[in-house]
């Protein structure tokens, strides 16, 4: 940070901004002064907020998803899921990961209820309840891309990390062209993608990260990391 004040618009920062409070005052700032960000910091931006990916990514998850940034938003939802006959539901806290901040409501009124009594829990992201889904992770690093199943029993999360386990799984050509529409909207170099893919063929975004877990991947994490440098620097040498 000691150049931080000298840098300029002939400048790249070729590195994420880790600051866990000013990350985006510190982004909006460095944009402002023509300083380009790399990966982008849209990336950065969305890579750490499950809600500014629902706001940015909405068309691309699962129908009816919303933002609830307050009271009011949720109050709205209740309606909206009884009208459509929307039981089950999900919420994920903005800035958790792993699957913490992942809950599941039998119905809108028991999560209103609980919420009502905490102003902490906002922003999240309320999503409908998908029982029957494939969970498929597929990670996206210039020309290599990997995809895999993710498989928990005990838990609705599917974490491996939690128990779970993984088999290889054949990315089709519109999955495939899917998760790099979804990179080139959010500004993704590279990508760990999750899907939900559902019995009749349907498929939507849960989230997706500049960096996660390579539990059940081909891929080592020493080979990974030098494939994103190597995006990385492609990116530097010919700016898109």
């Amino acid at each position: 940070m000691h150049a931080y004040e000298q840098l300029d618009s002939s400048d790249i920062v070729q590195a994420r901004v880790v600051s866990r409070h000013l990350k985006q005052a510190l982004l909006v700032d460095l944009l402002e002064r023509g300083v380009r960000c790399c990966p982008s910091a849209l990336s950065q931006v969305l890579n750490g907020s499950k809600t500014a990916q629902g706001l940015i990514l909405k068309n691309w998850m699962i129908p009816d998803t919303r933002v609830i940034q307050r009271r009011t938003d949720l109050m709205k939802a209740v309606q909206v899921y009884q009208r459509k006959g929307i039981g089950p539901v999900v919420t994920k806290a903005d800035k958790m990961h792993c699957g913490y901040g992942v809950r599941l409501w039998d119905h809108m009124e028991m999560l209103y209820s609980f919420t009502a009594f905490s102003e902490d829990e906002y922003p999240f992201l309320l999503q409908p309840f998908l029982k029957d889904i494939t969970d498929v992770r597929v990670i996206v690093a210039g020309d290599y891309i990997e995809a895999y199943l993710r498989e928990n029993p005990d838990n609705f999360r599917k974490n491996i990390s939690a128990g779970g386990s993984a088999v290889p799984y054949a990315l089709d050509s519109v999955k495939k062209d899917m998760c790099l529409a979804i990179m080139h909207r959010a500004r993704f170099p590279f990508a760990h993608i999750d899907l939900q893919v559902l019995p009749d063929g349907a498929c939507y975004l849960s989230e997706i990260a500049l960096n996660g877990g390579i539990q059940g991947a081909e891929i080592s994490r020493k080979a990974l990391d030098q494939k994103k440098q190597a995006v990385i620097d492609r990116l530097i040498r010919n700016p898109v």
